[in-house]
């Protein structure tokens, strides 16, 4: 991506005002500008832009609305509505917004545009990196979102299990790392449940494996829902339902920018991806409710719901992770209704039972505003998991506790791992926001890289 970032001398400054502010700010303001600004009824409100003209008709410097510091609510990406609002030219802040690091953060990915089948020219603007922020790693962070996002957004007919697979080896081969795929048939003895998931359909199921760094390293392992396109199955979603189902990759997606951020960033971990990568799609060949499969992990597995597919392919890509044992194993996926009904589409439940990682993890999300919300692992929800006929089942009946259940389901298949986080996103934004576009989102991996930036820098 080009960068955002320059410096210029000649910058138009970006004057941060509040309602509490604006009075006194617009004291310091040049006669002929104080008047534009009132004129213009300018009242400083959250997101309120004004641009004043120089003596030349230029463009003298530009006024931005945030909350007052003591607002019931502060969005630290207000910042990001700024690219598409400013005339093209290089800018920078004249004074502190709330969070210099999150604003200039915002701002980069205010830029992103998905232009991949129309023209949609990212804005012509650039920042000056604030005092003290670090623009390097911004842009590292905000070119690893956008690649999320390029990722989700792009339709399944052209984001199958092998395009992503093709995604997965770019990434692999621009930072040196290892790249080994398994697909199709290969995948029907060591492991079942992907190829169960990925068989009715034309595009072969795939389990994508990346390794990098120093084998010495602690061994931290990223596993992401790859589920190109999910119809539900033969328990077939409505259309409503299947809409947007090209996002059912968001968990990988997420994966591949946190793996992205971490090698380039060359924190010192030994990086193991694992992506299973299907399609659950309907043909006379397709997983039937009821079947039992005999998982990768030894664990029989009864199809309480073909539309609970997730779960399946995430469940032998964490039995092979926890097989080497690793110091930190994270999956990402896009998993359950339950979670959105609970927190919302903006907020993703995470789960663990490493209380130093809960309060980490809870913080390093306030601190990257990329919220995240703890829920538990309810021990007395896992009897729900019994099956009559298999060790458990995919989906157990009623519609109570939906996220947690899933949770449960995957902790059934991590034994070794010495420590374990499981994050259920949305990876959509359904209504555009400053910074956040509607569409494909990146969720929890900016806030797990602060994380393990923290832990292994």
């Amino acid at each position: 991506m080009p960068s955002v970032f320059e410096t210029s001398p000649t910058a138009t400054p970006i004057i941060f005002v509040t309602k509490s502010s604006w009075d006194q700010v617009a004291e310091t303001l040049p006669p002929a500008q104080r008047q534009f600004a009132s004129a213009s009824a300018f009242a400083a409100k959250p997101g309120g832009y004004l641009a004043l003209p120089a003596s030349d008709g230029a463009i003298a410097q530009v006024l931005f609305g945030l909350e007052d510091a003591g607002a019931r609510s502060r969005d630290l990406f207000r910042p990001g509505a700024l690219p598409g609002l400013l005339p093209p030219g290089t800018y920078r802040f004249a004074n502190e917004p709330h969070d210099a690091r999150l604003a200039a953060l915002a701002f980069a990915l205010g830029c992103y545009r998905f232009a991949r089948y129309r023209k949609a020219d990212r804005p012509e603007v650039r920042l000056v990196p604030p005092d003290g922020v670090d623009a390097a790693e911004i842009e590292r962070i905000a070119d690893a979102a956008m690649l999320a996002r390029d990722l989700i957004n792009t339709p399944s007919n052209d984001m199958g299990p092998s395009e992503l697979a093709a995604a997965a080896q770019a990434l692999a081969a621009e930072f040196g790392a290892s790249f080994a795929c398994t697909s199709g048939e290969d995948l029907k003895t060591n492991f079942p449940l992907i190829h169960a998931v990925g068989m009715a359909s034309s595009r072969a199921p795939r389990l994508i494996d990346i390794g990098w760094g120093d084998p010495e390293h602690p061994k931290v392992t990223l596993v992401g829902k790859g589920v190109c396109f999910d119809t539900g199955g033969l328990d077939l979603k409505q259309s409503s339902g299947m809409l947007i189902m090209k996002k059912d990759m968001g968990g990988a997606a997420n994966v591949l920018a946190l793996a992205r951020m971490v090698m380039d960033a060359k924190l010192k971990v030994r990086l193991r991806v694992l992506i299973p990568a299907v399609e659950n799609a309907v043909a006379g060949n397709a997983f039937r409710p009821l079947d039992i499969f005999t998982s990768r992990k030894g664990i029989t597995v009864e199809i309480g719901n073909t539309d609970a597919e997730g779960r399946l392919v995430l469940a032998d890509a964490l039995a092979l992770a926890d097989e080497e044992k690793p110091d930190l194993l994270i999956d990402l996926g896009t998993l359950t209704g339950a979670a959105r009904v609970a927190l919302g589409p903006d907020l993703p439940p995470f789960y663990t039972n490493d209380e130093t990682l809960a309060a980490d993890v809870a913080r390093c999300a306030v601190k990257e505003n990329d919220p995240l919300w703890r829920m538990p692992l309810w021990l007395p929800y896992d009897a729900w998991l019994d099956s009559k006929t298999a060790t458990i089942t995919n989906a157990p009946s009623g519609g109570f506790a939906g996220s947690i259940t899933c949770a449960l389901f995957l902790q059934r298949f991590i034994e070794h791992a010495k420590s374990w986080l499981h994050v259920d996103i949305y990876g959509w934004t359904p209504s555009a926001k400053p910074a956040r576009p509607e569409g494909g989102e990146c969720q929890a991996a900016r806030a797990i890289y602060a994380l393990l930036s923290e832990r292994y820098a």
